[in-house]
């Protein structure tokens, strides 16, 4: 069982802490529960203030948590909600990130020594802003609410922001964007730990939508795509939806009304990279998140992702990672946990 620490912090939305909990607790339960066998839960999941007092979210209410962070001791994994901003205060004056910290800031070190200890942290919304002030995501992926992009980027400019995601997952740090993504990372977090068929029943059981593929699936998947060429979307779209499959990209050319020549052109413009550069790194981007969920051999992996020579695919592998499949698994694999 994974045991789970869910802050609860002053200032920020509730929900994103409270959805949580609720997603995460219900992994194994609830779907069971309904009659599809016995219920097992997943995650041991705890709520924790810095004090073990009562915090003020934004909004006419306060909310006590089970503990003080420090009656925690181990803990597998820590989910950072939305904290420090509120309505009246961006009214006021706008979002100040420098206030949205200051009112957590206790918690900063914190967090830094739990990152450094080993433990992996995820956090949403305004809550990235403390993990990006202790250091943790620099050189790394995160993400932010759209909005803020600009503010991010000036404050934390060692960060690898990429606004256009719900999730990013960097080497056990997740980021989710606005308020609402909060049950796209729990369920992203409950699929790369516990599988995606735990993950399926979780969401069917709670009747919320798995995360998109696009903005999670492949979240670590570095490239441009900040453009505006409508067809190059289109056939981006058709090749992550089309990722393990064999095609020709004269093919793919076609069905977005270019020539070969034209469309590689007009790929590498827009995105940066050749067509092949792309599928390869969607390719070994679907190929990590099997490893990291799933127990499938190394090969039957390099084939569900389109390559049936395997030596080719653990050259590209470690071309890509730096590693081996078989150590990126035991890595990153649900049960280095």
């Amino acid at each position: 069982m994974i045991d789970i620490t869910v802050l609860f912090l002053e200032g920020g939305q509730i929900s994103t802490a409270i959805n949580a909990i609720e997603i995460f607790r219900s992994a194994g339960v609830m779907w069971n529960a309904f009659g599809d066998g016995e219920p097992k839960p997943y995650f041991r999941v705890r709520s924790a203030s810095p004090d073990g007092r009562a915090v003020k979210p934004d909004g006419p209410m306060t909310v006590a948590p089970e503990c003080a962070l420090a009656d925690i001791g181990k803990t597998d994994l820590i989910f950072v909600p939305a904290s420090g901003a509120d309505l009246q205060m961006m009214v006021d004056n706008g979002y100040d990130i420098d206030a949205v910290i200051a009112r957590n800031a206790h918690v900063v070190p914190w967090l830094k020594q739990q990152a450094d200890d080993g433990v992996q942290i995820a956090a949403v919304c305004s809550g990235v802003a403390l993990l990006a002030e202790a250091g943790i995501l620099d050189g790394r992926q995160g993400t932010m609410h759209w909005a803020l992009a600009d503010i991010y980027r000036r404050k934390f400019p060692a960060v690898n922001w990429q606004p256009d995601y719900l999730v990013t997952d960097s080497d056990g740090i997740y980021c989710g964007g606005g308020i609402n993504s909060a049950s796209d990372l729990s369920l992203y977090l409950v699929e790369k730990f516990c599988g995606r068929d735990a993950a399926v029943k979780c969401a069917k059981a709670l009747l919320i939508e798995m995360p998109r593929v696009w903005q999670a699936a492949f979240a670590h998947l570095d490239v441009n795509k900040r453009h505006d060429d409508d067809a190059i979307w289109r056939a981006q779209d058709w090749m992550h939806r089309n990722v393990t499959k064999d095609f020709r990209f004269d093919e793919l050319a076609a069905t977005v009304g270019m020539s070969p020549r034209n469309f590689i052109r007009r790929f590498k413009s827009a995105t940066g990279i050749t067509p092949l550069a792309y599928l390869q790194k969607l390719r070994i981007a679907t190929a990590k998140r099997l490893l990291e969920t799933g127990s499938n051999p190394i090969q039957d992996v390099s084939s569900r992702v389109g390559y049936d020579d395997l030596i080719f695919f653990r050259n590209l592998f470690k071309r890509h990672t730096g590693l081996s499949p078989g150590d990126y698994r035991r890595r990153f694999g649900s049960r280095a946990l």
